[in-house]
């Protein structure tokens, strides 16, 4: 059994799961990156270097997470902290009527199933072997971090279905909490504003900057390395629990 931290970390091959990745190993943690077969994970995981492994994984795959849970088992025998970054976002208005058409409802399905249903797929399976680890001094024995977002309380025309994926994880966080208590297993979210990810790489870079001009201050995008820092925050942090954090420059939404 690893004497280090090992985190599991989801979305790991870009933006805030990148980032994050990065500064766990930096602290010492040996982490699962999971990430799309299709992804850069694997040579990501090259580049970060040797305390770090890469598991193909979609999210919203029974399989494929439970494989990455074996994996972890097997590499290490347990697991410390789970961190869900894995999120898609698709700019649909619920009907557009210059077209006459309806939002796809394939589309809105995509986005909670990726965004909120994977997140509670990694947790569910996730569980049982974060439950096995000793207790600390404070009977804690892991901890869970889940991404959810500023459109949870400030959706934007055009994102009802991401809107809706960062609502459930909101909502989702004090339940979990509750869930899992007497196991020793806090969990907390991050809502983070507008972030310079990948996520953003279809806006043109005037409106990026308007986004930036907006943010009351610092008067620009977050960095992912700003989330990571959070997620180190909230583990080293016993008394966080069940609350959802939001990290976005005080920008809000009208």
């Amino acid at each position: 059994m690893s004497k280090a931290l090992v985190s599991l970390v989801t979305g790991a091959a870009s933006g805030l799961g990148k980032a994050t990745v990065e500064r766990l190993v930096k602290d010492g943690y040996k982490v699962i990156m999971c990430d799309l077969q299709s992804s850069k994970g694997k040579s990501v995981a090259e580049t970060i270097g040797p305390n770090t492994s890469f598991v193909p994984t979609d999210v919203r795959s029974e399989i494929d997470v439970q494989n990455a849970i074996d994996t972890c088992k097997q590499l290490h025998g347990k697991l410390d902290l789970i961190v869900n970054c894995a999120g898609i976002s698709v700019a649909r208005k619920v009907f557009n009527f210059n077209k006459g058409s309806a939002h796809s409802l394939e589309e809105f399905t995509d986005v909670l199933m990726v965004n909120t249903v994977g997140s509670f797929n990694v947790i569910r399976l996730g569980a049982a072997l974060m439950g096995n680890n000793e207790t600390d001094e404070n009977g804690q024995r892991g901890v869970v971090i889940n991404t959810s977002g500023y459109s949870a309380y400030d959706g934007q025309m055009g994102q009802v279905a991401f809107a809706a994926s960062k609502g459930a994880i909101a909502a989702m966080t004090l339940p979990l909490a509750r869930d899992m208590a007497s196991q020793g297993i806090r969990h907390c979210s991050i809502s983070p504003g507008l972030f310079d990810t990948p996520l953003l790489n279809h806006l043109p870079e005037k409106v990026k900057n308007y986004f930036a001009d907006m943010t009351p201050c610092p008067k620009r995008l977050g960095q992912p390395e700003e989330f990571a820092n959070l997620v180190l925050s909230i583990v080293n942090n016993p008394f966080l629990n069940g609350e959802v954090i939001r990290i976005d420059g005080g920008i809000r939404f009208i």
